[in-house]
C-alpha cells in the first residue's frame, strides 16, 4: 500500500526529481516507510511506500527486467500468489515476492489484459520508455482513488488531489456545478472534482497516453447482472459460505499485523467471524462508541468480540474539540465532504493503527445485498404504494416542541416524497441527497444559480449516470447505482481518506470483484426476503455469531450529529463560516444559512446533516489551492 503521484509532461520542458519528490512528499502518510522517483526527460513520477507484503523487497519504482517498463502501484493484489505460478510457468522468473512484480510482469505477458486479471484495490501507473505511454488503471469498485489533470497538453496524476498542487503553471478554479452537487450529496459526484481542472479516473477503467494525441480510456470490468443456474436456498448458503471464506482468507496476506473493525452490525460481525474461521491468531478487533445510547453499538460489538475470542480493543468518541478535528478532516480530503460518519472512521482508524497496520471492514455488504432501508421502500414501491400516502399524511401534521417529533415528520415526509418519483433511477438520488434542489435555490445567490443545469434536475441525474435500467428488477437497479456511485464517491473515498491519514491500510473483502460478481449472480429474494435485507448473509453467518446480534433493526455507522451541532459544534460551525470568509465562494446568501442555524437550534427541523456540510465547505474553501502556481 502506498500512494502515488507524476507528471507526462508531453514534450514539455524535462520534469525534476524536485518536483516529483514534492508531489511525493504531500503524501507521506500514505506512506511512511519508503520513497522512490523515477524521471525520463518530460516524464517522471514517484511513491511512498506503506510495506505490508515483502517488506524487503518490495521498493519502487520497479523496472522490467529488459528496462523497458517501470512501475508505481498503490494497493494489494489478493490473487497475486495464484498469478505468480501462471507468470512462472510462461517464464518468469521473480526477483521478489512483491505483487509489484505480479502487476509488471502480466503486463509483460498480456498488456492491458492484466488489469481484468488482478484481483485487489488498486491505482497503477506504468511507463513504457520505448514507447514513450503512460498506462494508469484503477480498481474495478473504486477502492483506491487515482486524480487527473490535463493541463498545458500534459497529464498528471496522484492519490490524492493534493499531489497536485506542486505543479508549476497548473490552475485550480473551483467549478459551481461541483458546488452545487457537494451541497445536494455531502460530496461531489465522479468524475468530476470540486475544481474545473482536476477529475476522477473512474472505477473498472484504464487510461493511455502516448507523446500525441488524446489518449484512450477503456473499461476492462463492469458490474452486470448475470443470474447464475437455479440453486436451493440450502445450497445458496453453502455457496455463499465458502465463497465469503475463500475471499476473506486471500485477504489475509499480510508480513506485518491485521486487525478489524467490528461496529457490531451485521458486515463486520460477519467479517470478523470469517476471520475468525481461518486465521489461527485471534482477531484483534476495533470499535468506537458514543455516550448516546441510540447511536452507541459497542455493546454489541463486543459480544460479538467475546464470542469470537478477540482482542478487542474500544474506545468512546465525543466531539469535544471540533476545532481540532474538523480542520484535520478537512485537510485530510482535500475537497468538500460531509459525510458525518468520517468522524468515527477518524478516530477508529486512529485507534487501530497503535497496534496494526492493516484493518478489514464490511463496507459493501449493504450495497451488494440489500442492507439499506430505501432498498425495502423500493420493493414497497412497487407492491404497498398507499402507505406511502399515509406516511406523507403523518408528515403533514404540525411540528412540536419535540425534535424526535420533528425528525420522525421530516423522514416520512422525505420517504413519501421519494416514493412519488417517477423511476428508481430519481429515487436513488433523491434518496441520500443532503438537500434538495427547492431547499438548495432557497439558499443560493441569483449569479450562483445561472451557472447550473436547469430543468429537473432528478430526471438529469438519472439520464447521465443510468442511461437504460440494468435490471428488470427495481431493486436491483437501485443496488447497482448504490454501488456504482454512492460506493466510490462516499463510503470509500471516506474510508481510504480517513484510514491512510494515519498510514492504516484498510481492506474490503466484501468488494473484491469476484465476490461482487458472485453477489450479482444471486436471486433478489436471496438478498431481500420480506422485510429482511441481506437475507443470505444472515443466514450463512448466523450459525457463527451469539442470538441477538442479526435480529436487531440496522443503525449504521451513525453519529449523534443533530445534539453535537445543536451543542458546540454548532457555535464552532458559526465561526468557522465566519471566519473562513466563506461568503467569498459566492454561492450561499449569508442571511439564508443563519437562518439554517436558528432553524436547526429551534428543535423544529433537523439541518444538522446540511450544517455539517457547510461546516466542512468552509474549512475547504480555507484551506484551498488559491491561484495558478508560479512556473518554475
Amino acid at each position: 500500500m502506498c500512494g502515488i503521484a507524476g507528471w507526462y509532461a508531453r514534450g514539455g520542458r524535462p520534469v525534476e526529481v524536485g518536483l516529483v519528490r514534492a508531489m511525493c512528499d504531500t503524501i507521506v502518510h500514505r506512506g511512511p516507510d519508503d520513497e522512490g522517483l523515477h524521471t525520463d526527460g518530460d516524464f517522471g513520477f514517484g511513491m511512498r511506500r506503506l510495506a505490508i507484503v515483502d517488506v524487503a523487497g518490495g521498493h519502487q519504482p520497479m523496472v522490467s527486467d529488459d528496462g523497458r517498463y517501470v512501475i508505481t502501484f498503490n494497493g494489494e493484489i489478493f490473487n497475486h500468489p495464484q498469478l505468480t505460478k501462471e507468470l512462472q510457468a510462461l517464464g518468469h522468473v521473480y526477483r521478489s515476492h512483491s505483487d509489484t512484480e505480479t502487476i509488471l510482469r502480466g503486463f509483460q505477458s498480456w498488456g492491458s489484459g492484466v488489469w481484468a486479471k488482478l484481483e485487489g484495490m488498486f491505482a497503477v501507473a506504468i511507463w513504457d520508455t520505448r514507447e514513450r505511454t503512460l498506462h494508469l488503471a484503477r480498481d474495478p469498485l473504486g477502492i483506491k482513488p487515482l486524480f487527473l489533470t490535463r493541463q498545458g497538453g500534459g497529464l498528471a496524476w496522484g492519490s490524492e488531489l493534493k499531489t497536485l498542487v506542486p505543479l508549476p503553471g497548473h490552475a485550480f478554479t473551483p467549478r459551481a456545478k461541483s458546488m452545487d452537487e457537494y451541497f445536494a450529496f455531502g460530496h461531489v459526484l465522479a468524475p468530476h472534482t470540486i475544481y474545473d481542472e482536476v477529475t476522477k479516473l473512474e472505477p473498472g477503467c484504464a487510461l493511455t497516453l502516448g507523446p500525441e494525441g488524446d489518449g484512450h480510456t477503456a473499461r476492462f470490468w463492469s458490474f452486470e447482472y448475470k443470474p447464475a443456474p437455479a440453486m436451493s436456498e440450502s445450497a445458496w448458503i453453502e455457496r455463499f459460505r465458502e465463497e465469503f471464506l475463500s475471499c476473506v482468507q486471500r485477504h489475509l496476506q499480510s508480513d506485518v499485523p491485521l486487525g478489524a473493525f467490528l461496529s457490531g452490525g451485521v458486515d463486520s460481525s460477519a467479517l470478523v467471524a470469517a476471520m475468525s474461521k481461518v486465521m489461527d491468531d485471534p482477531v484483534r478487533t476495533f470499535t468506537i462508541g458514543f455516550s448516546v445510547n441510540e447511536f452507541d453499538e459497542s455493546p454489541y460489538a463486543r459480544r460479538v468480540a467475546q464470542h469470537l475470542g478477540c482482542r478487542h480493543t474500544e474506545q468512546r468518541v465525543e466531539l469535544d474539540d471540533a476545532a481540532t478535528i474538523l480542520p484535520q478532516l478537512a485537510h485530510c480530503y482535500d475537497e468538500p465532504f460531509a459525510d458525518p460518519s468520517m468522524i468515527p472512521t477518524w478516530y477508529v482508524s486512529r485507534m487501530a493503527r497503535e497496534q496494526v497496520i492493516v484493518a478489514m471492514s464490511g463496507d459493501g455488504g449493504d450495497e451488494l445485498f440489500a442492507g439499506y432501508e430505501r432498498h425495502y421502500n423500493e420493493r414497497l414501491v412497487q407492491t404497498r404504494r398507499p402507505l406511502f400516502a399515509l406516511a406523507g399524511a403523518i408528515a403533514a401534521l404540525p411540528p412540536m416542541p419535540i425534535p424526535r417529533w420533528n425528525y420522525f415528520r421530516q423522514r416520512l415526509a422525505k420517504i413519501s416524497a421519494d416514493a412519488a418519483l417517477p423511476g428508481t433511477f430519481e429515487r436513488f438520488f433523491s434518496k441520500y441527497q443532503v438537500s434538495s434542489r427547492a431547499m438548495r435555490a432557497g439558499l443560493y445567490r441569483p449569479e450562483f444559480m445561472s451557472q447550473l443545469s436547469t430543468g429537473d434536475e432528478l430526471e438529469r441525474l438519472a439520464r447521465t449516470y443510468f442511461p437504460a435500467p440494468v435490471s428488470k428488477d427495481p431493486v436491483e437497479n437501485l443496488l447497482y447505482a448504490d454501488t456504482v456511485v454512492r460506493l466510490p464517491d462516499d463510503m470509500l473515498t471516506k474510508v481510504d481518506r480517513a484510514s491512510m491519514a494515519h498510514s492504516l491500510e484498510v481492506r474490503v473483502p466484501f468488494l473484491a470483484h469476484t465476490f461482487a460478481d458472485f453477489a450479482a449472480s444471486m436471486p433478489i429474494d436471496m438478498k431481500l426476503r420480506g422485510s429482511t435485507g441481506k437475507y443470505i448473509l444472515r443466514k450463512a453467518v448466523e450459525p457463527w455469531l451469539p442470538p441477538g446480534i442479526l435480529d436487531r433493526p440496522k443503525q449504521g455507522f451513525a453519529v449523534p450529529l443533530a445534539s453535537w451541532v445543536r451543542g458546540d459544534m454548532g457555535t464552532y460551525a458559526e465561526s468557522v463560516w465566519r471566519d473562513a470568509n466563506a461568503d467569498d465562494a459566492g454561492a450561499l446568501r449569508p442571511e439564508a444559512v443563519a437562518q439554517l442555524f436558528r432553524e436547526h437550534r429551534s428543535g423544529t427541523v433537523d439541518r444538522s446533516q446540511l450544517l455539517f456540510a457547510l461546516t466542512m465547505f468552509a474549512l475547504w474553501w480555507q484551506g484551498r489551492p488559491r491561484a495558478i502556481n508560479a512556473a518554475r
